[in-house]
């Protein structure tokens, strides 16, 4: 469901990708933009000598409880990062994309001036993205816990022979995968390393999950779509050498008897998307569909 959202913004934090240079002048750019509307900045403390204008800092563990909206400056790596910090809080992320492909932070760098100008307007939509839970138990230990907007990844390393996995959905055998590896995605994460894993395009606000095989040893093993209210579980039979990969950013090395318990996350992620962006829009420019 999207949802209008017209909220007047008198706080934004600013997340951004440090070794990139252009940032520096964006923000730089916006400062004025910002305090002529009496909204107060937060940066982060580690960038708070550099943007004297900024009236806030903080820690970016802290900054959601802090602001209305989060702008992030980056790639949608750096948006993913950010996500894990403001999923619990509800608070709505804003991506200014300063990569290549970003399906995540949509934002143009040239029309960053003009998206914060309806961003303080009023004019743009809530949409609210659906995250995964992943929860990892080994032996009868505590389990370890992970928050996903994009996907989980179970995969061998550059020199380990093929993996063997057992996916169940609601307590239910699915297949006994044999493959280089396994990814378990939100309708968000579809357009990442499952799409390149031969895995379909989800809408965003679909409420499902994609289990996508990677290079699996059966060819008719294939990407399975399952609603979001399933119970999915993995679990590692055999293989050396393998990983599991959360957004692409944190992880652990898996085990031969570990097992994954993957749900929809109690929290989710409030994407702001400009008025006149669309998802299929972002696809045409991002995809080269003509």
């Amino acid at each position: 469901m999207i949802m209008h959202m017209n909220s007047p913004v008198k706080k934004i934090g600013l997340v951004l990708k440090r070794r990139d240079p252009r940032v520096r002048d964006v923000v730089r750019e916006i400062m004025p933009l910002l305090g002529a509307h009496g909204v107060e900045v937060f940066l982060d403390d580690g960038l708070s000598q550099e943007f004297p204008s900024a009236r806030g800092v903080a820690r970016p563990q802290e900054m959601a409880s802090l602001v209305d909206v989060v702008s992030v400056f980056g790639g949608d790596g750096t948006l993913l990062y950010a996500a894990r910090l403001v999923a619990s809080s509800g608070t709505p992320i804003l991506g200014v994309n300063l990569g290549s492909l970003g399906f995540l932070t949509e934002v143009k760098l040239e029309d960053v001036m003009q998206a914060f100008e309806k961003l303080l307007a009023g004019r743009y939509l809530l949409e609210p993205r659906m995250m995964l839970d992943v929860e990892v138990s080994r032996n009868g230990r505590e389990p370890v816990r992970y928050l996903a907007l994009n996907d989980a990844v179970i995969n061998k390393g550059a020199l380990a022979r093929i993996i063997e996995l057992e996916v169940q959905v609601n307590g239910e055998l699915v297949t006994l995968a044999r493959a280089d590896g396994l990814i378990i995605s939100t309708p968000t994460g579809s357009t990442a390393y499952s799409l390149s894993a031969g895995g379909p395009i989800l809408y965003p606000t679909l409420e499902a999950f994609l289990i996508t095989p990677i290079c699996p040893h059966t060819l008719t093993n294939r990407p399975v779509a399952v609603p979001n209210t399933a119970d999915v579980s993995v679990s590692l039979r055999h293989g050396t050498d393998v990983m599991l990969t959360v957004d692409g950013q944190v992880g652990m090395p898996l085990e031969p008897g570990d097992s994954l318990r993957l749900r929809k996350a109690e929290s989710a992620l409030n994407l702001i998307q400009i008025e006149g962006s669309t998802f299929f829009r972002l696809l045409r420019e991002k995809l080269k569909w003509g």
